[in-house]
């Protein structure tokens, strides 16, 4: 198999690493990188400059997408800053190629039917990277909901937090894609999973309300805050996100009539309540990159016909156009 990564910053490393843990020398890498960047970014997102990553990875590299795609991949990950993500599917699937686009699909609507399109005329498999679908935290409170333990579902609430010059301290966090507006960044966009797993637990909102915007002292031409409320799904959705505060946190809370539940997903363990006391399930020893490792062998799978895309395309967009309607809100 020979997979083509678009970019090789923090996030197209680890991909990279990880598909070379799932494959190994069966898997040809091919990488179209412009910066060629040699240094490495660890799994716990410390840059380390004693090593090569191309050599490290075992990689092709091509500074030209039209001579990269000329080698036929079987897929394309594409994990480039968010604006950039529309083009690069779309020549891709164009040339026949399959597809891994990180989250968000986009940064704008504008394109995407034209993507649709070619996607479906190519016989396309597309696969949106939202990981944090594949966290046991988030599969266990799944479970819980299609079981109806809470009893019935009154409201939820997303709480994420971080600051982003921690994010990813091997870099200004200044000249991120984050923190630029041209790049696709603000942390609506760049923090999409949340609205993806409103979405994928409560059904699709059909209107949101929300306010924020640039709320901290960062040095970014984006939303670091907001407060949403997500109305017309199953239960009325509450998200708010910061990413100029400390410490971090990612955790859902979900009430119903008869428990409780708190998820803490970078403990990893939930917490479900009720009247007689609370029960606690810990996941202790879970590594971060094993959901990133689930995900990449689920595209394996899709891609050697095993499995359909748990995030396909069109799901993607959905989501996309909710966190956009976020954005005008804020506006």
């Amino acid at each position: 198999m020979r997979i083509l990564i678009a970019g090789l910053g923090a996030i197209g490393q680890r991909h990279a690493r990880n598909l070379r843990a799932l494959r190994g020398d069966d898997l040809e890498l091919l990488a179209y990188r412009r910066r060629r960047l040699s240094h490495v970014v660890t799994d716990t997102l410390q840059r380390d400059d004693s090593r090569n990553v191309e050599a490290d990875l075992g990689v092709r590299t091509f500074l030209d997408l039209d001579t990269a795609l000329a080698q036929q991949p079987d897929a394309v990950f594409v994990c480039t800053p968010s604006s950039q993500h529309l083009e690069i599917a779309q020549r891709s699937a164009a040339a026949g190629c399959h597809l891994f686009i990180e989250k968000p699909v986009a940064h704008t609507m504008d394109g995407l039917d034209d993507l649709q399109s070619t996607v479906a005329a190519n016989g396309v498999k597309v696969l949106v990277g939202c990981q944090w679908r594949f966290h046991p935290c988030v599969r266990w409170l799944r479970d819980r909901l299609a079981e109806q333990a809470l009893g019935t579902l009154t409201d939820a609430t997303f709480d994420y937090a971080e600051y982003l010059p921690d994010w990813h301290p091997y870099e200004d966090y200044r000249t991120s894609y984050a923190a630029r507006a041209v790049l696709g960044g603000g942390v609506v966009l760049t923090q999409i999973h949340d609205y993806d797993l409103a979405w994928w637990l409560f059904g699709h909102p059909s209107s949101a309300v929300a306010t924020g915007g640039r709320c901290g002292d960062l040095e970014i031409d984006v939303e670091d805050t907001v407060d949403a409320r997500l109305d017309g799904g199953s239960i009325p959705v509450r998200v708010r996100q910061s990413m100029a505060t400390r410490p971090p946190r990612r955790t859902i809370s979900v009430s119903g009539t008869r428990k409780s539940v708190v998820v803490d997903l970078l403990a990893p363990r939930v917490e479900m309540t009720a009247g007689e006391g609370t029960e606690q399930v810990d996941f202790a020893g879970y590594r971060r990159n094993q959901m990133f490792l689930d995900e990449a062998d689920h595209f394996l799978a899709c891609l050697e016909g095993k499995a359909e895309p748990a995030i396909p395309l069109d799901e993607g967009i959905a989501v996309l156009r909710l966190a956009l309607e976020v954005k005008d809100a804020i506006a």
